[in-house]
């Protein structure tokens, strides 16, 4: 059951990093959900709150804003981050897939206006050493982001069958070669720490392959961090979800507005997969006289392709380049009924 992050964090909490995580492509994000009109807003994956407070800063006093988040030291860090806004910002304890569940509790008589996902691993987890996100520092392997959960990068890498593990590297991290690390991997077991880890993948890596821009294990530990915390499979599950609780554009209102910035080929397809499906309109055979199907769309898109952070974000912060962001406005059309993940 989500739980509520006060703004009062006393007790037992988390301190809070002095540096919060620089959000990527704020101005383009805001510039898209800020004007959203009287309502709420939901930050899916609030993180350390930055994209939260720019939204509430540009939106009047009429917008609310729900935030999300798994991790106990990020909720920490936006709790202290959005408290200027007062009773505007509530910040809950929640994985992403719980949207829907989290909504009908958290200010239901709001229409919500607004859904923003910002996928993937934060500075902020990646620059903690003991967390194990990252080959950098050495440390147990660990990469939850909810550190209630049990199961550890340590149990994946143990205990993961070899034909799975190769799956595992392969969907996830798109390692080149997710066989051959595989087998070097179960060769090595048992692996408890980064570093140990580090080494193994960077061994299993041809020469050629390991004086690249980024570190030989950097896949790997990626798609490492996407099992352990089930990161597609949530997505799937929650983006059909905020495409339902978004408000339907009226002949003087326009649509909710949902917008995805991902970091992960994965994460990018399916949102342009699912946001496609809800934007397309009739799926009769080509030939018909009169359209059957009834069907109209019910997103517009936003966004042409995937829009990029500009070269000089990519330079003050190296680790949005990879970002890719896909937004979409809802329509007066009713979403279709088979808009599930089968569609992506």
């Amino acid at each position: 059951m989500p739980t509520s992050v006060l703004r009062s964090t006393g007790g037992d909490a988390v301190t809070a990093p002095a540096e919060p995580h620089a959000p990527v492509l704020r101005e383009r994000v805001t510039a898209l959900l800020a004007d959203a009109g009287p309502g709420l807003l939901i930050d899916a994956t609030v993180g350390a709150g930055g994209h939260a407070a720019a939204l509430l800063e540009a939106s009047g006093p009429e917008v609310a804003l729900l935030g999300l988040d798994r991790d106990p030291r990020a909720l920490a860090l936006a709790t202290e981050r959005l408290a200027p806004f007062g009773e505007r910002a509530r910040v809950v304890a929640a994985a992403f897939d719980e949207l829907a569940s989290v909504r009908a509790t958290s200010q239901p008589d709001l229409p919500v206006r607004a859904v923003l996902y910002d996928l993937g691993v934060s500075s902020m987890q990646l620059d903690e050493a003991g967390r194990g996100f990252s080959w950098r520092a050495d440390a147990p392997l660990d990469m939850r982001m909810d550190p209630a959960q049990q199961r550890t990068a340590a149990d994946v890498v143990n205990t993961t069958p070899q034909g799975e593990l190769t799956r595992l590297l392969a969907a996830g991290g798109e390692d080149r070669q997710p066989r051959r690390i595989a087998r070097a991997i179960v060769a090595a077991r048992p692996l408890r720490t980064t570093l140990e880890l580090a080494e193994v993948v960077a061994a299993a890596t041809p020469p050629a392959q390991r004086h690249g821009r980024t570190h030989p294990a950097t896949r790997t530990f990626q798609a490492l961090r996407i099992a352990v915390n089930a990161e597609l499979e949530r997505f799937r599950a929650s983006l059909p979800q905020a495409l339902e609780l978004l408000e339907p554009a009226t002949t003087d209102r326009r649509g909710g507005r949902v917008a995805v910035l991902a970091y992960h080929s994965g994460e990018d397809r399916l949102a342009k997969r699912l946001l496609a499906a809800a934007a397309r309109g009739c799926i009769c055979p080509p030939g018909l006289p009169v359209c059957g199907c009834g069907r109209e769309p019910a997103l517009t898109v936003l966004t042409r392709g995937a829009e990029q952070p500009s070269a000089e974000e990519t330079t003050a912060n190296p680790r949005a380049r990879s970002a890719r962001l896909r937004a979409a406005e809802r329509t007066a059309a009713p979403l279709p009924g088979d808009l599930d993940a089968d569609h992506a």
